[in-house]
């Protein structure tokens, strides 16, 4: 007759902060409970595993994915848990554990009030519990999403309120209201803008009043932007963005729907929102070395007496942090060189993405039989900065931004010169 295994435990405890699960017990409870029934059946427990992450997905849970192959490599064959959906909400995970329970190297599943053997009864048993709780979680968004779109009906924005605004709950309801600090200063930031004011001379003049965000610290230029382009402050939202749903607000305006139209015909501030639109080759790829604002472009044409124009792109710092940031034009050509002269001066200290290894190996591929056709030897030669220099010479701007991104390394710009961030 075939000895039968000992049984050894592993105590799993898991609790999210999600709000279904606020009434769950602490990790802790959980621990101090299991090991108390422990000591009173004289269960061996081997290991203690435990981690605070939502059960409802299958295979994110890094501590439960461990307790699965430990299990699998025999490290102990019992569990003890709290409870069923302490171990699973979703029907990937629960299939893990039965698997695991039909391999016979899954002996047992203890909870505070029922033992789950590997037998048909206990495992239907095991499997329609755990069954339940997923099944109330997607009830539990389902409703989620039906509360959300109520609410949104009855033109209230989920989610935080926009700068001038706040989030107020008072007896029962829930209602966004103007932020008594700050709620002044946003009809006068719309009035300067339809005057023509750039995003950068309300910037400074905002940081001369009292006005800040909910850090305390001075808004940045993207944080005007977004200002003057929220639909909210004029009593109107869309939710989610970019669904094309919208809804009326229940929320009291602070500006009018016609000085926002005028504001968004303001090409002079709504423009600098829409950054991007030319293509330029290391736009938003690099950093100012002084504030560490992006990098942007822009470019400029010059007349040539043939009436021709000659084309010039140069980079700068977007002075997103720092209104008056030091840091100087840099012409696209210099910054090339600079590029180039960086990539072979350091190739030793640059890792780069699988995807660009690719490239430069089936690059060099080309020019070592190249140069082997013409009896040429290829042994001083740098892949990566040959790469590179055929790329900035001869690529897409697309291609040369690709080069930069595929560099496992932060460049910064300073003083009109490039250098790999450490």
């Amino acid at each position: 007759m075939e000895k039968e295994t000992p049984l050894t435990y592993c105590l799993y405890a898991r609790k999210s902060s999600e709000s279904d699960e606020r009434q769950a017990m602490s990790v802790d409870s959980q621990i101090k409970e299991m090991e108390a029934i422990a000591e009173r059946d004289g269960i061996k427990i081997t290991e203690v595993l435990k981690e605070s992450h939502s059960a409802k997905d299958s295979g994110q849970r890094p501590t439960f994915n461990q307790l699965i192959s430990e299990l699998g490599a025999g490290k102990y064959n019992g569990i003890l848990t709290w409870a069923p959906d302490r171990l699973s909400r979703n029907a990937g995970d629960l299939g893990s554990l039965v698997d695991l329970m039909d391999q016979g190297k899954l002996k047992e599943i203890r909870t505070n009030g029922q033992i789950f053997k590997n037998s048909p009864n206990e495992k239907f048993l095991l499997m329609i519990l755990c069954s339940q709780a997923k099944l109330e979680n997607d009830n539990k968004s389902i409703n989620v999403k039906r509360g959300i779109k109520s609410k949104c009906e009855q033109g209230w924005r989920p989610g935080k309120a926009p700068l001038g605004y706040i989030n107020r709950a008072f007896g029962g309801v829930k209602d966004i209201i103007p932020d008594p600090e700050r709620a002044e200063f946003i009809p006068e930031v719309f009035s300067r803008a339809a005057q023509g004011w750039s995003g950068r001379r309300i910037k400074k003049w905002l940081d001369t009043t009292t006005f800040t965000n909910r850090s305390g610290n001075r808004l940045t230029l993207s944080q005007i932007f977004l200002i003057l382009n929220n639909t909210f402050y004029y009593g109107e939202f869309e939710y989610p963005e970019r669904s094309g749903k919208w809804f009326k607000g229940a929320h009291k305006a602070l500006v009018s729907k016609e000085l926002f139209e005028q504001v968004k015909a303001n090409r002079s501030v709504i423009n600098k929102t829409k950054w991007g639109s030319k293509n330029f080759a290391f736009k938003g790829i690099f950093k100012c070395g002084s504030c560490g604002s992006d990098i942007t472009a822009e470019e400029k044409f010059k007349p040539l007496k043939d009436g021709s124009l000659r084309r010039h792109v140069y980079y700068h710092c977007t002075r997103q942090v720092k209104y008056d940031c030091p840091e100087k034009y840099v012409n696209e050509k210099i910054l090339r060189k600079k590029l180039l002269g960086l990539v072979k001066k350091s190739s030793e200290k640059i890792t780069i993405t699988t995807e660009l290894k690719r490239n430069v190996e089936n690059h060099f591929k080309i020019i070592e039989y190249q140069l082997r056709k013409n009896g040429l030897s290829t042994t001083n030669l740098n892949p990566f900065a040959e790469y590179v220099e055929f790329i900035l010479e001869n690529g897409s701007y697309s291609d040369q931004g690709d080069v930069v991104r595929g560099i496992r390394s932060q460049f910064i710009i300073k003083s009109k010169n490039l250098f790999q961030k450490i």
